[in-house]
């Protein structure tokens, strides 16, 4: 009997600490992030079963995201814990070009992982499993489960679904140009950010960014534009969508966001074009308020948006 949620995600969570733009300098929210157990919760939010792969700490962290994600209904029962390792942390701050990163994650748990610890068979049971290129670059080791992750998902059938998410400071952009590219040939579902993608290809368009990327052999490449909204784009044809406009406070997690709901809506039976619009709306629903986890919107939310137009 299988027991698989719908979609698998794997990779590292992070307890985060924002410090709004509009506060004294001094006071910090804590949260929850990371950008592949974000979608996660992005999809559960959205109605779709969903599940988590990666490892914590023996600490007050590890607990709050057990606590978290029992509340969100996500299935972490295959989530381990490292003895000594911790857990990794986020700081978010707010500045005149966006939000800023910083991080304590060297040696995380999360970063610790292997592959001969993987649940293949939970990855084989599931739709969708979920990665991004931040957890193949916290660590080799990382990187060796991530790879083993997808060969057990197209081994099953699984369709795989990428973020090829940039982090600099975890990895040159040589070796991340070059496992990306090699990640993406095995896909089924690409979810690039526009800026990301201007770094990782030199190109400048939407629209050539779209068409390297389906040349890599990519079957549907659904391009993150911000507030320009999204491109949808497979070998036959794309179509942009047009963002819904919110007053924006903290874009973090806003990409997670639209991957978590778009692959819930592609469970539901959308098409490209309707999961791209709810997914838009999704996004800019998180904007408007702090951190990746809280303002993440439910589905109600999205479709009351949408229905009216």
């Amino acid at each position: 009997m299988n027991t698989s949620p719908s979609i698998v995600s794997l990779g590292e969570p992070l307890i985060e600490f924002n410090r709004p733009k509009e506060g004294d300098g001094r006071t910090w929210l804590q949260g929850f992030g990371g950008d592949s157990q974000n979608v996660a919760i992005a999809a559960s939010r959205q109605g779709a079963t969903a599940g988590y792969l990666t490892s914590l700490g023996q600490d007050w962290m590890g607990d709050a995201f057990f606590d978290l994600w029992k509340s969100e209904g996500l299935d972490a029962s295959q989530v381990s814990r490292h003895p000594t390792a911790p857990t990794g942390v986020s700081f978010v701050t707010h500045g005149p070009t966006g939000h800023k990163f910083d991080y304590l994650r060297k040696n995380s748990a999360a970063s610790l992982m292997t592959p001969d610890t993987l649940a293949t068979d939970y990855i084989a049971g599931a739709k969708f499993f979920h990665l991004s290129a931040i957890g193949q670059a916290i660590s080799e080791t990382a990187r060796a489960t991530c790879d083993a992750a997808i060969a057990a998902a197209r081994a099953a059938g699984v369709k795989v679904s990428y973020d090829t998410n940039l982090r600099l400071r975890l990895w040159d952009l040589d070796t991340a140009r070059r496992k990306i590219d090699e990640t993406i040939a095995q896909c089924d579902i690409v979810l690039p950010s526009l800026d990301d993608s201007q770094q990782l290809t030199g190109l400048t368009t939407a629209d050539a960014i779209a068409d390297y990327y389906l040349k890599l052999s990519a079957p549907v490449v659904a391009l993150k534009m911000g507030a320009d909204g999204s491109l949808i784009a497979t070998p036959n044809g794309r179509h942009r969508l047009p963002p819904h406009k919110v007053q924006a406070l903290d874009a973090t997690g806003a990409g997670d966001t639209f991957d978590g709901a778009f692959l819930a809506r592609l469970l539901e039976g959308d098409d490209l074009q309707s999961a791209g619009r709810y997914a838009n709306v999704a996004a800019a629903l998180s904007t408007c308020g702090y951190g990746a986890v809280t303002p993440i919107p439910r589905k109600a939310d999205v479709l009351a948006v949408l229905k009216r137009g």
